[in-house]
């Protein structure tokens, strides 16, 4: 891709992820548009286009891009219909508007690895079947059939839980793993901002078509070591750990693609001060 002439569509742009996915693209020399509502404020430098993805008919800025990179989702609510209707109708006029008015570009659609299921013998792998119980996974792996059955130029990338450049991710962390009573040894995988953005540069080169592939660091951490990161301590506990591999991904794909993070481990990123 020749990132002087081609444009990029963004959605989510101004989300936890897209607000510092953007800027790393414009400095990289990319021409992004950011898909907004109601004339939000965009990351300096991008290009703001009002649209509504629940809004076939405002979708058609779309025919100026050559790539799309569709981070928008609704995620942590109860309103499931919101949910549903976001994630899978709203990737829905996507795709289609990109069909209708730039059928050759790239579809970049950001996941989760949220659909692996609970009980899976080993890390989550991209050819594990899956049946996510929960809205927010359930919606996402809709939206990810739709796209593969698009005809579009498409990849996949499931994120783990994803942290840094003071989003406070992490910090929010210790509530839900409270609430959620899950055993203090269950290891998470994550990635930091900084390897979404090198994961995308390489999805927006081709390296990643028509494929579906878990990008993560180099070292899932216990939850019990994630919430002392942040200054919490969580009840310790010495019980059989259930569900082992819950939360845990095998990104060896994306490394025999070339990936390589800049920040392997979490605790690199508070040593840099990354968080």
């Amino acid at each position: 891709m020749n990132k002087e002439s081609e444009k990029i569509l963004v959605t989510g742009g101004t989300g936890l992820v897209g607000a510092r996915l953007v800027p790393r693209l414009i400095e990289a020399g990319f021409a992004c548009m950011t898909l907004v509502r109601n004339e939000k404020d965009v990351p300096a430098g991008a290009t703001a286009v009002e649209a509504d993805l629940l809004d076939a008919s405002s979708l058609a800025a779309v025919k100026d891009v050559s790539a799309i990179v569709h981070l928008a989702a609704v995620f942590r609510t109860q309103d499931t219909d919101l949910i549903w209707k976001s994630n899978v109708e709203g990737t829905r006029n996507l795709i289609n508007a990109a069909r209708t008015h730039t059928p050759h570009s790239r579809f970049i659609l950001a996941s989760t690895a949220h659909v692996y299921k609970k009980n899976n013998p080993h890390p989550g792998r991209e050819d594990d079947p899956v049946v996510p119980q929960q809205a927010y996974p359930a919606s996402k792996l809709t939206a990810e059939n739709e796209l593969r059955e698009s005809g579009l130029n498409w990849s996949i990338l499931r994120f783990p839980f994803v942290y840094g450049d003071g989003d406070e991710h992490l910090e929010t962390l210790p509530q839900h793993i409270i609430a959620a009573k899950w055993h203090p040894a269950m290891r998470m995988s994550t990635i930091h901002h900084r390897d979404i953005a090198t994961a995308v540069h390489m999805a927006l080169r081709g390296e990643m078509d028509s494929r579906m592939v878990n990008i993560s660091d180099e070292a899932p951490t216990s939850l019990y070591e994630l919430a002392r990161l942040v200054g919490v301590t969580i009840e310790s506990s010495s019980d059989p750990l259930p569900n082992p591999w819950h939360l845990h991904i095998d990104s060896s794909l994306a490394r025999s693609l070339g990936f390589q993070p800049a920040v392997r481990t979490v605790y690199q990123a508070v040593q840099e001060k990354l968080l």
